[in-house]
Formats: structure tokens, sequence, C-alpha cells
């Protein structure tokens, strides 16, 4: 999100300190290159919510809500459910963010987290396919981002991934081109569990989970998610700077690894491992 800028003068020499500590393989904040900062997941916060989850990482801290409804289908897919992902950035979060419209920061959140889900296959949408093309299942994930402190990214995936794993919809009977709502709660049809990882390089070092300030002085972004086979399903890559060939397969092999113990961390606290 947009944090300001600091003097340049200052953000040159505080960049030069933090690639020297990077190029021991530490960072000023003690955290080595590859470290997390703790992630703390909670769900089932929210009552009327289909599926709810509070995420943090470190002292980011977003919270997601699912609600489910009927809906029609997308022309090009009258077999398919829907998926929406919607992001907000509250004015609390931070002393940057502002009151208004989604801005383009928090619109591209939305988007990227969107595709990890949609890419992995997370939810089977034609088992939320009632009748073809004309009644669906929608599913709305909104989300309100609470305080912001780097990697938003990967706290407001972890959080819908969570909703989502954790809701209960109403099973619906199909008969004679009706659609009758049961008493029966049952959870979604999930797939999978899309786990996205970002990393950010500081001159030729690649760290990943960025704090703000190491936000604020990367020179490139790279978000990519996988599912639990270790595909690689969706990428996202931010700033000016760019990657090697082999920087970006380091990156992969550090989102597969860092994803998988983050998919196993995830699973344990919401209780599916």
């Amino acid at each position: 999100m947009a944090i300001g800028k600091k003097p340049i003068v200052v953000e040159q020499i505080r960049k030069t300190r933090m690639a020297e500590f990077l190029s021991k393989g530490r960072r000023l904040s003690g955290r080595g290159l590859l470290d997390y900062r703790p992630i703390k997941i909670e769900t089932g916060l929210i009552e009327k919510a289909s599926g709810s989850a509070k995420v943090s990482i470190g002292n980011t801290q977003v919270i997601a809500g699912v609600k489910v409804e009927m809906g029609t289908p997308f022309p090009d897919t009258p077999d398919q459910g829907l998926l929406i992902v919607n992001t907000e950035v509250l004015p609390i979060s931070s002393r940057n963010a502002e009151p208004g419209p989604p801005s383009e920061d928090a619109i591209e959140l939305a988007r990227v987290v969107d595709r990890g889900i949609r890419e992995s296959k997370m939810i089977d949408l034609k088992k939320l396919c009632l009748l073809p093309g004309k009644k669906v299942l929608a599913v709305f994930i909104d989300v309100s981002v609470l305080d912001i402190d780097g990697n938003l990214f990967d706290t407001i995936s972890y959080a819908c991934t969570a909703a989502l794993a954790t809701a209960k919809i109403r099973k619906y009977d199909v008969a004679n081109e009706e659609v009758k709502a049961t008493e029966e709660m049952v959870p979604l049809p999930i797939r999978t569990t899309p786990i996205s990882v970002t990393m950010a390089r500081i001159e030729d070092v690649l760290i990943v989970d960025p704090d703000l300030e190491e936000e604020a002085l990367m020179d490139a972004r790279l978000t990519l998610a996988s599912d639990h086979d270790d595909n690689i399903c969706a990428g996202q890559k931010g700033c000016p700077g760019g990657f090697t060939v082999e920087q970006i397969m380091q990156a992969r092999d550090t989102a597969l690894v860092k994803g998988k113990e983050n998919r196993d961390l995830l699973k344990r606290e919401i209780g599916l491992a």
C-alpha cells in the first residue's frame, strides 16, 4: 500500500545499511532471509458469515468474511458458480490510508488473491451449479485490512483461504427445475489449499515476507501461489525492478518450500491437519 516517501538521502543510507546486513544473511529485524514473522490465524469470528478468519503476520492484520448467495452464472461458464473477492483498506490501518473508493493498490490485492484461489481450483465451482445457465451459488469474500506492516498479499490470501476452508453453507435440493434450500449445513467443495509466498528483492538478495520498511526500500516484488501438489498456479510481479532467471528459479523453489510450511501451519490452525 502507499506508505509515503522518506527523504532520499535518509532512504539511501537506510537501504545501504540494510543491504550490508542482507549480504551477511541477516535482516535489520534480526530475522533470517527466509523467515516469516509469527503467523496467527483465528476462524469463526463473524457470526453471520458463512465462514470467517482473522490473520496476522507480524503486525499486519486482516479479517475476511465469506457470504454465499444464489446468483446467475456468467454466459461463458453456465455450469460454474461464482467467486468474487473484495478488499477494503480501512482508514485506521495506516496513517496514509484514506476513506473513499478502493485504491489501485486495494484492487490489485483483491485480484492477486482471487487469482491464487481461482487458478489453484481451490473450490470446485462446478459443484456450485444448481441449474445450468440459470442458478448457481455465488461465493463473496470481503476482506478488511485492519493494520498494515508489510506483506498484505500473503496475509489476505491466508485469511481468505482459512475462511473458505472453514465455511459452512446450506445444502440445496434440485428437482423439476426447482431449487429448495434445506436445513442441512455442508462445507464448500474444497479441493486444495493454495498458499502464496511474497518475496522482495533488495539489491541482489531475495527475502520472504517483507515488512513495511523493507517494502519501502525493495527493488522488486514477486508473489507466487502454489497448491498442495507443488504446482505454481499464479504469480504477480510488482515494483519497477526486475529479476534474473536465476532469481526467478530461486523464488520458485522458495515459494514451494515456504508454501508447504505455511500450508501445514494454516491447516493445523484451522483443524484440518
